[in-house]
């Protein structure tokens, strides 16, 4: 089976446990194709951890998960040294941050100091614990969810945080069809226990250089540019995107086009992808009267296609 048929064979067992989601769940894999980690907002109990585990283990990586809470210590996620009387001196016992896919669960129930420690992780692949710098395995993928910012006991994420989240999903409530077989069906946690891994660390490595490979034509460039000038005009936002953040539409853009198994970036890849990359990067402007991701699609209206 070629890498393009195990990812709609990923995709389909994705769709099996998380149902009546097929546009998040492609948004999710990818995310992962793209190198990013993934950021999963929604209330309690629509499936989010349920998801998040479903992709480990169709990636087919080693994961751990963490429950975030309110005494979580950056220690509990990074690893400390305990001294060892047997060899008379201190061993680096690791956290489990040291994981392919880290399943960090209600981050934003974490003080910011728990939350800051992972900002390392993220953005340079390692670790500094106790004065020492640890890389961390590859590949390593943070998926997080969160609890929407006015449930009590929740911390907002700082935007350091946030920007390194290549996309910001929701899952939403399932319709009236997806619901009932919810009611009617397995256990999701049964099914997702039963799910057998649909790549390979090699699978999956040899896709991130494929999405590396999918062509972008310069009108295509430059309808990016005109897209990301427009986030920084001063009208729809209180503060534009970064190039990091530009960098991370095309990645996103790029991995969309692979999943529909094409070797270049069509504009409807772009407007696909665009509210997940760059709506939780984005503060709308006070006279908006709308979500960030209603803005970001305002926005996306007023920019001419290439």
């Amino acid at each position: 089976m070629d890498s393009l048929r195990k990812l709609q064979a990923l995709l389909d067992q994705l769709n099996t446990v998380i149902v009546g989601k097929p546009a998040q769940v492609r948004d999710c894999v990818a995310c992962l194709l793209a190198g990013g980690h993934l950021l999963i907002e929604d209330v309690p109990g629509v499936g989010k951890t349920t998801l998040a585990h479903a992709l480990a283990r169709s990636f087919g990586l080693q994961f751990s998960r963490v429950q975030f809470t309110a005494d979580l210590m950056p220690s509990d996620l990074l690893g400390v040294s305990i001294y060892e009387r047997a060899t008379e001196s201190f061993v680096f016992h690791p956290g489990p941050v040291f994981a392919q896919v880290l399943l960090a669960d209600e981050i934003n129930r974490a003080s910011p100091k728990t939350q800051s420690a992972l900002l390392e992780a993220m953005e340079e692949k390692q670790v500094t614990v106790e004065g020492a710098t640890r890389v961390l395995p590859t590949p390593f993928f943070v998926i997080a969810t969160q609890n929407p910012h006015d449930q009590l006991g929740t911390f907002a994420l700082p935007e350091s945080q946030l920007d390194r989240f290549l996309m910001r999903i929701s899952l939403g409530y399932p319709d009236r069809a997806a619901e009932r077989e919810l009611l009617d069906g397995a256990d999701r946690r049964g099914m997702v226990d039963a799910m057998r891994s649909m790549l390979t660390p090699g699978d999956l490595q040899s896709l991130q250089q494929k999405v590396l490979q999918v062509h972008a034509a310069e009108p295509l460039i430059t309808y990016v540019q005109d897209l990301v000038a427009a986030t920084r005009s001063g009208r729809w936002f209180l503060q534009g995107l970064s190039p990091r953040a530009g960098i991370a539409v095309m990645r996103a853009a790029k991995a969309q086009a692979l999943l529909a198994g094409r070797d270049y970036v069509a504009p409807d890849d772009v407007q696909a992808i665009l509210p997940q990359t760059i709506s939780h990067r984005l503060l709308p402007v006070g006279d908006a009267g709308r979500g960030p991701m209603e803005q970001v699609r305002a926005m996306v209206e007023t920019v001419p296609l290439p």
